[in-house]
């Protein structure tokens, strides 16, 4: 899906540097910083999805415990297996064995082992946590939807960025009589794709030399919802990555 204009954002700075000494940022004396700051988005539909599935077994000893958990895990897993699922998108997330000292189970032994699937296909997490929850199941919970190569997306994103930031110079230079002559400065602020943060790019020399207004700190999403059995169909829809950037422009008189 091509890249979209989401917003700019109005923190703009014109800096006169005629007659005086260079500029830290490297504007000329002729010349007129125009700084931008810019924001990017665009849209690609997941091709993955993750989901957690496990069992919770009880026992008077650890391993007796243990033992009714490996054979519960076997009859999950094998469950994964007959869908289609390669070994390689199996993976342990956590093994855990404890003595219960409180409640009905006191004096008891838990033994749990939750596994991460992989699924390269999302229309069929639906299938397989209905199998997962038929085998046995008492642990699942997901989806975490993504893309195989979330980077490509991420790159429209900050290419509709670039383009965002550069038509603000222009239209800036116009209203001035004046025209773009260079970049001086690039600097990736960070964003987001779907629940995941892209971390901004570390403060440079520029940045000290003329200190910028920081990005709010976007709000953590919501942990994905615990799955109880089969549900409804998958929604797979599209992820979302939104990217800001801060663009510095030397502008000159026509």
């Amino acid at each position: 899906m091509p890249p979209r204009l989401l917003f700019i954002a109005p923190s703009l700075v014109l800096a006169g540097c005629g007659g005086g000494a260079d500029d830290p940022r490297g504007v000329d004396r002729s010349e007129t910083l125009l700084s931008v700051s810019a924001s990017g988005h665009a849209e690609s539909k997941p091709d993955k999805a993750e989901f957690q599935a496990g069992v919770e077994t009880w026992a008077r000893t650890a391993k007796d415990a243990s033992a009714a958990n490996n054979a519960k895990i076997e009859e999950i897993v094998g469950a994964l297996r007959t869908l289609g699922v390669p070994e390689r998108d199996l993976q342990t997330r956590a093994v855990s064995v404890q003595r219960i000292d409180y409640g009905d189970r006191r004096g008891q032994f838990q033994a749990a082992n939750v596994v991460n699937v992989t699924l390269r296909d999302p229309a069929r997490t639906s299938a397989a946590v209905t199998a997962v929850t038929e085998a046995g199941a008492n642990i699942v919970s997901g989806p975490n939807l993504s893309m195989t190569d979330p980077e490509a997306t991420a790159n429209l994103a900050y290419a509709d960025a670039y383009k965002a930031a550069r038509t603000r110079a222009n239209a800036y230079a116009r209203a001035a009589d004046m025209e773009v002559s260079r970049v001086l400065y690039i600097r990736d602020a960070g964003g987001s794709q779907g629940s995941t943060y892209f971390r901004a790019a570390d403060a440079t020399a520029i940045d000290v030399a003329a200190p910028r207004p920081e990005q709010a700190v976007p709000v953590a999403p919501p942990p994905p919802p615990v799955m109880r059995g089969g549900g409804a169909g998958m929604m797979i829809g599209t992820t979302n990555s939104d990217v800001f950037i801060q663009v510095d422009f030397a502008l000159r008189p026509k």
